[in-house]
């Protein structure tokens, strides 16, 4: 029997409770699709594809390869095949992260940041960082994919158009529960998405009844749209799901979608092995070498590629991988004693992540009979609801603990969030000495890169449908934390020229353009106008963090060097897909400059940081690639 509630409470979840199916039993887990190894022994001494990574794209990849049974495939990774409850919840979103399944790397402390270094997580299990982001579905604007594919001309097939398929094949997703849904407003349209896949999203059941009036308070702003549904490719304030199994009520992911289950074995994934070369022959990728340690010791290995290696370390190891193999800046390749085999200076350049800031605008619990009511923090502060909640979860799995992050946030642009100021930001832009703004010494081709993205990234700025600002509304009564989606700033991933075989040397060089500080400024006071300037100045808010005082832009800017993190692990764009002459590492077929049957596949290659968490964008990546590939075979 479930815990009793106040009487309001229990008739508003009453009508949830109605229509909510129960979860059910448990599903067992069915056999593997793959075939998980650990010797190196038990593996063949040639595949057709090799594949570095058994994360997001990895094992898409994998799995769209090997689809036809006749292309064999092997899939190398460095971690583990890791079962935990910590992975699969779904509640909080964010168990899993944290460093048991994450690699041991912090960056470069940063001067502009009074000398704060950052945590840099990236998923080191097969599944990758899917297996422990906060499984936010979330796809960027059409503008965001547009501007990939026009650094290569009109006609690429880098752009909203040539990806929607994409992300339609990535995701299958299931609409809300309509009594949730009409409880507070949410809207979707199925037409944008998929159902062939066996990565899943869906929605909570259960969500927290302020939401609506949070949701509703941006119709109080000039110029904020609501598109009907979170993959319309438009900016605005919108619902989106999480990446759910719907039956299960767990964490969907890219080992549940594309390695257990399904058909038996069709690739094999070697865990627990760490690749360190890319084979080379006449420039001719041939296989890779990797270790694999023993108490003590340690093995080395190499395994043949028939047709292609495929990279998809990710952002911060893919261009490991390649320095290491010869492919990279020459003057860095030379201080670290690799033989230069490709002089490609755009390698471990151009790296972006999302700067984030805490803020912290808090609402008194009721004004005029207005509740916020249940809310996140009386999981905690409430001993009856709590039970309630837990009993309800273990009955059916509904109610607060089917609940990730959060469903629904802004994703706005500059002329909306700073109508006053966005024309004079964007001139600024275009006005700065970008060379400023990057290394010293950077390579012109690697500048002349810098340099369109820049000119494109004022066109930005002056654009609705380019999201530079984001706030995740969770139903609790003060704000949180406030991304920058849009970073100008590019930073380095490189190897440790005294040791290229120990972790890279990360340096996000956040803020280092000063248009960021700008950008963020703006995004602050853009938050204290949502809550101090909307209806929510019915609910009392009090400005606690950055303080109240603290109102001047250079006041402002001095708090940023104190508060900012310049990671909210997403990072990106270190193997960007860019022409060669504007520091690019792959063409538009994923394909390394300057080697043969050698492609990466992964987040690293998207040139520009796209407005939005980055699981479904390399998804999408991965599917499309999966395609480009099977087109050379």
């Amino acid at each position: 029997m479930l815990p009793s509630l106040p009487f309001g409470l229990a008739l508003w979840a009453a009508s949830l409770l109605g229509a909510v199916h129960s979860a059910g039993l448990p599903i067992p887990r069915s056999t593997l699709h793959g075939r998980s190894l650990h010797s190196a022994r038990s593996i063949q001494s040639s595949y057709d594809y090799v594949i570095v990574g058994a994360g997001t794209s990895g094992l898409t990849v994998a799995d769209r390869l090997s689809a036809d049974k006749k292309a064999t495939v092997l899939v190398i990774e460095n971690g583990q095949l890791v079962d935990s409850p910590r992975i699969s919840q779904v509640f909080s979103g964010v168990a899993a992260i944290g460093p048991t399944w994450s690699y041991q790397i912090n960056s470069v402390p940063q001067r502009n940041l009074n000398n704060r270094s950052a945590t840099v997580v990236v998923g080191k299990l097969v599944g990758g960082s899917s297996a422990i982001n906060a499984m936010m579905t979330i796809r960027a604007t059409s503008d965001d994919y547009d501007r990939w594919g026009s650094f290569f001309g009109k006609d690429s097939s880098w752009s909203w158009e040539g990806l929607l398929p994409y992300f339609k094949k990535a995701v299958t997703f299931s609409p809300p529960d309509d009594a949730v849904a009409k409880s507070v407003n949410i809207t979707w349209d199925s037409s944008y998405w998929g159902n062939s896949s066996s990565v899943h999203t869906s929605w909570p059941r259960f969500q927290w009844p302020a939401l609506e009036a949070h949701v509703e308070a941006f119709r109080d702003i000039p110029g904020v749209e609501f598109p009907p549904d979170s993959g319309s490719g438009k900016a605005g304030v919108y619902w989106f799901p999480t990446f759910m199994d719907p039956e299960k009520v767990e964490r969907s992911y890219a080992r549940t979608g594309h390695f257990d289950g399904l058909n038996g074995t069709r690739f094999d994934v070697l865990t627990e092995s760490k690749v360190t070369k890319i084979l080379l022959d006449d420039r001719v990728a041939t296989g890779v070498s990797f270790e694999q340690k023993a108490g003590n010791r340690t093995a080395v290995f190499t395994v043949k590629a028939e047709k292609e290696v495929i990279i998809a370390a990710g952002a911060i190891h893919s261009p490991q991988l390649l320095q290491q193999s010869g492919i990279g800046p020459s003057a860095l390749l030379e201080a670290a004693g690799i033989e230069t085999i490709v002089d490609l200076p755009g390698v471990g350049q151009n790296f972006q992540d999302h700067p984030s800031v805490f803020t912290s605008v808090t609402c008194i619990i009721s004004v005029q009979n207005f509740s916020v009511h249940p809310n996140p923090t009386d999981m905690y502060t409430d001993r009856n609801f709590s039970d309630w909640a837990q009993e309800l979860w273990r009955v059916n799995k509904t109610g607060p603990y089917s609940l990730g992050v959060g469903n629904v946030a802004a994703w706005l642009g500059m002329p909306v969030i700073a109508p006053d100021t966005f024309e004079e930001i964007a001139s600024k832009l275009e006005k700065l000495d970008y060379a400023a703004s990057l290394p010293k010494g950077t390579h012109p081709t690697v500048l002349a890169g810098y340099e369109a993205q820049m000119k494109d990234m004022a066109a930005a700025i002056r654009s609705p449908n380019t999201a530079f600002y984001n706030h995740v509304l969770t139903g609790a009564g003060s704000s949180g934390t406030i991304v920058d989606l849009h970073p100008l700033s590019r930073g380095t991933v490189n190897i440790n020229t005294t040791d290229p075989f120990k972790e890279p040397i990360v340096d996000y060089r956040a803020l280092t353009n000063p248009v960021d500080l700008d950008i963020i400024v703006e995004i602050i006071r853009f938050t204290r106008r949502y809550y101090f300037e909307t209806r929510l100045r019915d609910l009392g808010p009090r400005q606690l963090q950055p303080p109240a005082s603290v109102n001047q832009t250079e006041d402002l800017k001095a708090f940023l060097s104190q508060s900012v993190n310049p990671t909210y692990f997403h990072p990106v764009g270190t193997c960007a897909m860019m022409p060669r002459e504007l520091g690019g590492v792959v063409d538009e077929q994923l394909k390394v400059y300057g080697v043969e049957r050698l492609r990466v596949v992964d987040a690293s290659i998207m040139p520009v940081l796209v407005g939005a968490n980055t699981c479904q964008t390399t998804y999408a990546i991965a599917e499309k690639a999966a395609d480009l590939i099977k087109a050379d075979a």
